[in-house]
């Protein structure tokens, strides 16, 4: 069932309010650039949540003068549409120049009663950062980072933001021949690490003091007012980073892309490509199959960040001043990492403040998860139905080596004894979520949609935007993965 076709309404004059505050900065941030018209548009799934956030006037989102917007086939009145330039390291090398190579970033829209927001349409044709790509995403990877995007906020993780994803027979070659999608992305900023690596590597201090001001006076005020303004913002930057790194490690994602180039300035996270939610725990386990070193595999998510850190200190250097000041503002990333990972895994235990003991159990669980290779998400989603009545035989199913769970779960229940209270049980359900974006029910959602059957992409969203929730109607969703599920190899082509 196409979507295109349904609930489209002539065109309307859009309501939209734009402001174009990084096209202020001045024509060495970007070039400007209209996007490239998408062949033939249609809809293929669409975020009412992020649409009324935006205030979308309901005729004009089910227009077919909004499908021309954010299709890239027609430039909103009071927008300046631009590729952004940036710089990053990527796999740990200096890439040099990168870029929005296939973004455009058509503005920022004011919001009812909120901030404003930027409005990016990702796949929307060749810029002067493409390189040697042709600009355009596939339907496949706009789905991923559509369902994703929208997931990670309901989980209430730190993330750009999906709006809609429209689609196109025109052929996109990848591996094989795939069709053209745009996927249009929504956050308070787009600005990465790499454009402030970007102007700091080309010697540019004063575009980099131009940036970091912007930054500051926009998104951490409270800097301004520090003896050194840019140490705090580095500070302020690494504690935010640190902060969603725990989140990521808790619910067990892994990015899969960790370069500078890929690093939020505002902690968020940002370019879903190659991503993963666990299935069987394995620390080790690298979900892009082109990260051949093992790089970004999940236990070494906490490290990278805090290296992505450190590149990012290097870039402010010249604005900082003294190397002491902007290790000194790296420092936090020790205490404040492990201390949120320890909340939100004592959280995942029904324990509202971590502890020693909560630390030990949460230990000795890792190991044995790890061991073998137990299903995380429904492992932690078995234990909150435990405390809150289920019996705990849900929970030792799981595993192989029963005496062995048994007893972390007898020290489990000496630590609650001790305590003397029950685990929270409605914080464990809270926290451990029975709905996540694993990666084989994407692959069945683009496989329909790769046949203009878009209904699971649609009701798999309705499911991640509550995923605390047990959703009856699609219980299976929340069981194992089948045995194919472990041979779906995700790489960067997109």
């Amino acid at each position: 069932m196409q979507d295109s076709q349904i609930g489209l309404r002539p065109a309307t004059q859009p309501t939209m309010a734009w402001r174009n505050r990084f096209a202020a900065l001045g024509p060495a941030f970007y070039t400007p650039l209209a996007p490239i018209a998408l062949r033939d548009p249609y809809w293929v799934a669409r975020s009412e949540a992020m649409a009324s956030a935006l205030g979308l006037q309901d005729e004009w989102w089910h227009s077919h003068e909004a499908l021309a917007v954010f299709a890239g086939n027609h430039v909103p009145e009071g927008s300046r549409p631009l590729a952004s330039v940036y710089s990053g390291h990527q796999f740990g090398v200096w890439a040099g120049q990168l870029g929005d190579g296939r973004a455009i970033l058509l503005g920022e829209m004011e919001t009812p009663g909120g901030p404003s927001l930027e409005v990016q349409l990702k796949g929307s044709g060749l810029t002067p950062y493409s390189r040697m790509g042709d600009g355009r995403a596939v339907l496949r990877s706009s789905i991923r980072e559509f369902l994703c995007s929208e997931a990670m906020q309901a989980l209430g993780i730190p993330t750009t933001h999906a709006l809609c994803i429209t689609g196109s027979d025109q052929p996109v070659r990848r591996e094989e021949v795939e069709t053209a999608a745009v996927v249009t992305r929504v956050a308070p900023s787009f600005i990465r690490f790499g454009h402030f690596e970007h102007f700091s590597h080309h010697d540019q201090p004063d575009a980099l003091k131009t940036l970091a001001d912007f930054v500051i006076d926009q998104f951490y005020a409270s800097c301004r007012s520090a003896a050194n303004p840019y140490a705090a913002l580095l500070e302020a930057v690494t504690r935010r980073t640190a902060a969603l790194i725990a989140q990521w490690q808790a619910v067990g994602f892994m990015h899969g892309v960790m370069n500078t180039d890929n690093m939020s300035i505002l902690g968020l996270t940002i370019d879903y490509g190659p991503f993963q939610f666990m299935d069987g725990f394995d620390p080790n386990h690298t979900c892009n199959h082109s990260d051949h070193s093992g790089r970004y595999a999940y236990k070494r998510q906490p490290q990278i960040a805090h290296w992505n850190l450190f590149a990012l200190g290097q870039a402010l250097l010249p604005l900082i001043g003294e190397p002491d000041d902007a290790m000194a503002a790296l420092e936090p990333y020790k205490t404040v990492f492990p201390g949120e990972l320890d909340r939100r895994m004592a959280a995942k235990l029904g324990m509202a403040h971590a502890s020693g003991a909560t630390r030990a159990i949460t230990q000795e669980l890792l190991t044995l998860l790890a061991r073998e290779r137990t299903d995380w998400t429904i492992f932690w989603r078995r234990l909150a139905q435990h405390a809150a009545g289920a019996s705990a035989d849900t929970v030792r199913e799981l595993f192989h080596e029963r005496a062995a769970i048994d007893r972390i779960l007898l020290q489990y229940r000496e630590l609650l004894a001790l305590d003397g209270q029950a685990p929270d049980a409605d914080l464990m359900l809270k926290s451990n979520p029975a709905f996540v974006l694993r990666n084989y029910l994407a692959e069945q959602a683009i496989a329909l949609a790769k046949q203009k059957d878009f209904r699971m992409v649609h009701e798999l969203l309705a499911v991640l935007e509550h995923p605390f929730d047990d959703h009856p109607a699609h219980v299976g969703w929340a069981g194992f993965p089948p045995d194919w599920a472990s041979h779906i190899q995700i790489s960067c082509s997109s």
